[in-house]
């Protein structure tokens, strides 16, 4: 059904991501494309990369006169540092040893650089590097911005907030409401809703980078608006849980995923750990007196809040160089050190709001299709009838 896939090396001429399988007739928002992309070069700790690069799209084909054409949409985001590396990344053989240099043979603990150059056979790092690098997301977040758009048509909406950074969290019993949500503005640098705990998340990053170092944390995210019935119990792979944990999972430096009170309810006996059902007779609906499962029960939506949260490791780029062995000498020495951040927890949170509005959009079209968005829509109001008139006669 719906799908991307996402081309282009972080000091490359650009980004490209290729969105298949949305429907006809979509009015794009390219402003809050731009927006998202905006969105995830934020916060606090980030590094030099992000005051060069002005992410914007420009779109390539699949769209005309503002709206969806039903055809694949291809979409090209430029790096401006590109400038700073065109002999370095040449697609062409360069003469001279103006390609090699910035030529890394020392891999950097917790990176993909000696992963990668054993399994690609490289004798240069950079060849892994380049690619393994999260300015891919920026290609991501596009893409998920167009699923963002496709799921606001139907009311639903993605957003996320920063649990933890290094030590400091938000409290255990903390659940964050839509509205502290949609107030957080672009100036909140770590984009914790407490203003308190995001004053201590801030001090955080300040003793990691006064140290050399790096620091993860956790984030939530969460969507609102999701209807019964997305996903499905009959298959491994069709689980909408499952495709949620995947798409958080492969963002970088995502060590673990947790849907709802997951890890929480691990420890619990079942009687406090699962959500009991009740019914709106005005509403016509059933619904949860408590959400620990996130939304979703066997793999289904059950028209509660999906909730999300993914654990992020510190990034392996560090100024405090680890121990590591030559490639080529096979010589101990001190792993190099590329240009990065110090945090990126507040930009992963954006992030995984494009990777869970792609899968939700994804899911939505499994069960609803349609080629245009009118069938769509028909097809969707059709099923929120017969949800509300269950069981039938």
């Amino acid at each position: 059904m719906l799908s991307f896939r996402t081309a282009g090396e972080s000091h490359g001429q650009a980004l490209i991501a290729l969105v298949e399988g949305l429907p006809a007739h979509l009015i794009i928002d390219f402003e809050f494309i731009d927006h998202e992309l905006k969105r995830r070069q934020g916060g606090y700790g980030r590094g030099g990369r992000m005051k060069i690069e002005r992410d914007q799209v420009r779109f390539l084909s699949g769209v005309r006169h503002g709206k969806t054409l039903g055809s694949p949409i291809a979409m090209m985001i430029e790096n401006r540092d590109w400038s700073n590396w065109e002999q370095i990344m040449s697609v062409r053989e360069v003469a001279g040893d103006s390609g090699d240099k910035r030529r890394v043979t020392r891999p950097r603990p917790g990176h993909t650089d000696l992963a990668g150059s054993l399994k690609f056979n490289h004798t240069d790092a950079r060849n892994i590097l380049e690619r393994s690098s999260a300015r891919e997301t920026a290609a991501r977040v596009a893409a998920g911005a167009l699923a963002k758009v496709f799921l606001r048509t139907f009311g639903i909406e993605v957003l996320s907030h920063t649990t933890a950074i290094g030590s400091v969290r938000v409290p255990d019993d903390f659940l964050v409401s839509w509205p502290q949500l949609e107030a957080i503005r672009d100036d909140d640098v770590v984009r914790c809703v407490l203003p308190d705990v995001a004053q201590k998340m801030v001090r955080e990053i300040e003793n990691a980078q006064k140290d050399g170092d790096t620091i993860g944390g956790t984030f939530e995210v969460v969507a609102l608006g999701v209807p019964t019935g997305l996903g499905s119990h009959t298959a491994w792979d069709g689980r909408l849980d499952g495709r949620l944990a995947q798409a958080i999972m492969s963002v970088n430096a995502v060590k673990a995923v947790e849907l709802g009170q997951g890890v929480r309810v691990a420890y619990n006996r079942g009687s406090v750990s699962h959500d009991e059902i009740a019914y709106d007779a005005q509403q016509r609906r059933f619904y949860r007196l408590t959400n620990r499962a996130g939304g979703m029960e066997g793999g289904i939506s059950n028209g509660e809040e999906i909730r999300v949260v993914g654990y992020l490791k510190p990034i392996p780029t560090l100024k405090k160089a680890l121990r590591s062995v030559d490639m080529i000498s096979k010589e101990p020495f001190l792993a190099q050190h590329e240009r990065s951040d110090t945090c990126t927890v507040p930009a992963a949170g954006v992030i995984s709001e494009s990777m869970v509005a792609h899968v939700l959009a994804n899911a939505f079209l499994e069960k609803f299709g349609g080629d245009s968005i009118t069938e769509t829509k028909r097809n969707y109001e059709a099923y929120l009838r017969q949800l509300r008139d269950y069981p039938e006669g």
